[in-house]
């Protein structure tokens, strides 16, 4: 008969009508209009409007959803058709999701390991050989040397110029080179060494360091975070995915070679902390990333902020405890982080780090690098009207502008419902009989934190001084955050725009 079928196809489950395009219709207007079902009406409904039965069009093969990724009545971006959700999709389906993440953790390890296979910058290219040999020789001299003459040795070859935690790392690191073989890091005879062991140890060291404190941090976010609480554990893998393969990274850690990954892990596991409320220790894993580069300090007006503006939401007896609390758990790790610089000669031997921190002798800016400064010296050559003393002042003048907005904006609330986190949390303590501290909870800014720190940090690469081409990063991280947490079927979300910078960052 007509309506016999040998086979029956289930329906096409429509999207839900919170993100449908006649859902915004339906929430603005009042009645008459009902909200759009999000289950298809069945086949075998016999009031369908085509009959007891309603063709349906043949289901796609995997093959075929790569060139067919525009469905009616919604914009699909480029994480629903991407080859890894449909290879997430298909490890859950065929009940394989528990190898999920060992497989893309292995498969970004290979990515990054494949990339160090490459040349790098300096390579073969005497007298300096590039970052590589910088990294190396900070093996060498930490090894070596006493602790107070590692800011000061040799400083025209490689001298050391990150905070102490970098200098501790090289220790750690130099130690087990100079027990595979000591030529590897052998005092100033080492200098320019490029042996293909060598290079396969220094390489390891890079993926060592993911495994340890990088990896960690992002799968942390993407499997507990609070912002990704509305995701289903399928969207989770596919975001930590994402993060592996972010290909700035990659390229420069992987690559040109840096240890970047440490800083950015430090970072975010600081800023996991922060979504937890659990403020101190988002406070020492933040110090420790700033004990690492000097870069993380680009986020720290944001978290300065936050942190701030949460002391005032508390009010003057918690606020003003918690905000104690906080300085005291700061300052005792730069404490720790600098002791071996504190005893026995203060400040001489403190001094020494922090001038090769902080390089204004430098100059305003390095070369290539596409910041306003750089840029606008191709016009307006700036060394030329300004002394050597006035550019810092210039360009930390002009940093500070364009980062107070966003610092404004995690203040003010703080300041117009000061003391109203604390109600809050007592008036919901004695509903439901329990009582928890509110220090420990989240400010409600903690939604804008995210957008803060890519703000404060895009500000510092932008204007600040002695800008470096791989700060790039630095913003790069809080805006993929904040990419995988967006839904990218949104025409202009951050899913977009973090697509659009990771890419534009790779140059």
């Amino acid at each position: 008969s007509e309506t016999d079928h040998s086979e029956i196809l289930s329906p096409t489950p429509r999207r839900h009508y919170l993100i449908q395009r006649q859902s915004s219709q339906w929430l603005q207007s009042g009645s008459g209009i009902s909200p759009p079902t999000s289950r298809p009406s069945s086949p075998l409904n016999p009031n369908h409007p085509t009959g007891g039965f309603r063709r349906h069009k043949p289901s796609l093969s995997f093959s075929s959803l790569a060139g067919n990724s525009k469905q009616k009545g919604a914009k699909v971006s480029g994480l629903n058709d991407s080859l890894a959700r449909r290879w997430v999709r298909w490890m859950h389906k065929n009940k394989l999701k528990g190898w999920v993440l060992p497989i893309q953790i292995l498969l970004a390890l290979w990515v990054k390991w494949a990339v160090g296979l490459g040349s790098y910058s300096g390579e073969n290219t005497p007298p300096m050989y590039g970052d590589y040999e910088a990294q190396r020789h900070w093996l060498e001299i930490t090894y070596h040397l006493p602790v107070r003459m590692w800011y000061k040795y040799d400083l025209q070859y490689w001298g050391l110029d990150y905070p102490p935690l970098t200098a501790y790392v090289s220790w750690i690191f130099g130690y087990i080179a100079n027990k595979i073989n000591p030529a590897w890091v052998a005092l100033d005879l080492s200098r320019g060494i490029e042996l293909p062991n060598s290079k396969i140890y220094m390489r390891a060291t890079v993926l060592v360091c993911d495994l340890l404190i990088y990896l960690p941090a992002l799968f942390y976010f993407a499997t507990k975070s609070s912002l990704l609480r509305h995701r289903s554990i399928r969207a989770r893998h596919v975001a930590f995915f994402t993060l592996l393969l972010q290909p700035a990274l990659i390229l420069i850690d992987s690559g040109h070679f840096q240890y970047n990954s440490v800083m950015l892990g430090l970072t975010c596991q600081a800023f996991n902390y922060f979504l937890e409320g659990q403020d101190l220790l988002g406070a020492i894993c933040f110090v420790a990333s700033l004990g690492f580069k000097q870069m993380a300090l680009y986020y720290s007006p944001a978290v300065f902020s936050y942190l701030l503006g949460k002391c005032l939401l508390l009010g003057w007896k918690e606020g003003s405890t918690h905000l104690i609390r906080i300085g005291l758990v700061t300052v005792l790790s730069f404490i720790v982080l600098f002791l071996p610089f504190l005893y026995p000669s203060f400040p001489e031997n403190l001094i020494p780090p922090i001038q090769r921190i902080f390089p204004f002798a430098r100059g305003l800016f390095e070369d290539k690098v596409a910041n306003f400064w750089c840029t606008s010296n191709v016009v307006f050559k700036w060394n030329r009207h300004f002394s050597a003393s006035l550019l810092p002042k210039l360009a930390t003048g002009l940093t500070g502008v364009t980062f107070m907005p966003t610092m404004w904006a995690l203040l003010s609330p703080g300041i117009k419902g000061f003391g109203s986190m604390a109600s809050l949390y007592h008036t919901e303590a004695s509903v439901d009989g329990t009582e928890n501290k509110k220090s420990r909870r989240p400010a409600p800014t903690v939604s804008l934190l995210a957008h803060s720190l890519f703000q404060c940090s895009l500000s510092f690469f932008l204007f600040s001084f002695q800008v470096h081409e791989k700060t790039i990063l630095v913003p790069l991280l809080p805006v993929s955050l904040l990419m995988i947490t967006s839904a990218p079927t949104v025409e202009g979300s951050d899913w977009e725009w973090g697509v659009l910078l990771n890419n534009v960052g790779c140059f």
